[in-house]
């Protein structure tokens, strides 16, 4: 195969301005309207994903596309009923069974590294479920990230008959938005980049951050509080605790932890 020369390469620049527009225009929506989504426009959102980038060339997710009685079910096992609801819902897995039964069809032996597995798989399913999402966004469609599967996830893997090394990571939906949503903030960015040498923020810092993401937390007639929002999920008892238990048994049926 030869290569173009760089001089030649199809070129996307645009100009800063235009890129803090499009993710300005982000939002994560819950609410879609009725409009199904041209056969075309999904084709163009899939070939997106399969376009991310990937470790080691392999490719290492999968995603299953939900309709029918499949979509339901999992938007009642995730408690996420917007899964129903969505012009287009999927199920974003890692996958490192593929690439193993590649290397068993080609005559090899596949090797025994389910830490690797669990490192590499996600971060595949992420970056190509990203990729569907910014295509979506392109084409004039909205979405959700949804880590509501670890919900049921149990039940998940054996609906979506999900095999030995294939782990569901999160759902994701897509469709027309029916809301207005109002764009979220975000943590001070020194609290995020670091440069060279990680470095803890300082009390003051974090207090003054958490002040500015109270709105993300704010309800109806209710200021925000972030800090008792992210307790309710990170801190002793929350629901992330509670989940542990449930994704270490997951990892050990899928073949993904090496176990005790």
């Amino acid at each position: 195969m030869t290569l173009s020369p760089a001089a030649t390469l199809p070129t996307r620049q645009q100009t800063p301005e235009q890129v803090r527009a499009f993710f300005a225009a982000h939002r994560t929506v819950r609410h879609y309207t009725e409009e199904q989504m041209p056969a075309e426009h999904l084709d163009t959102i899939l070939y997106a994903a399969q376009h991310a980038p990937t470790d080691a060339t392999a490719q290492l997710y999968s995603f299953v596309r939900l309709t029918g009685e499949a979509k339901q079910k999992v938007a009642e096992l995730t408690a996420n009923a917007h899964i129903a609801s969505a012009a287009e819902s999927f199920m974003i897995c890692s996958d490192t069974r593929r690439v193993r039964q590649i290397i068993e069809v080609a005559g090899y032996e596949p090797g025994q590294s389910p830490a690797i597995d669990l490192h590499f798989g996600i971060g595949d399913a992420v970056l190509a479920g990203q990729n569907m999402l910014l295509a979506a966004e392109m084409l004039g469609y909205q979405g959700c990230w949804i880590g509501g599967v670890m919900n049921g996830l149990a039940e998940i893997i054996e609906l979506l008959e999900l095999p030995n090394k294939v782990l569901p990571f999160a759902a994701l939906t897509i469709g027309k938005s029916a809301e207005d949503v109002a764009q979220r903030p975000r943590l001070p960015r020194p609290l995020v980049i670091h440069e060279n040498t990680y470095k803890d923020g300082s009390a003051e810092q974090l207090r003054a951050a958490t002040e500015q993401m109270n709105p993300i937390a704010a309800r109806t007639g209710k200021p925000g509080d972030w800090a008792r929002l992210l307790n309710a999920y990170f801190g002793e008892g929350g629901s992330m605790e509670k989940r542990e238990e449930t994704l270490q048994g997951a990892l050990k049926t899928q073949g993904l932890s090496r176990g005790e």
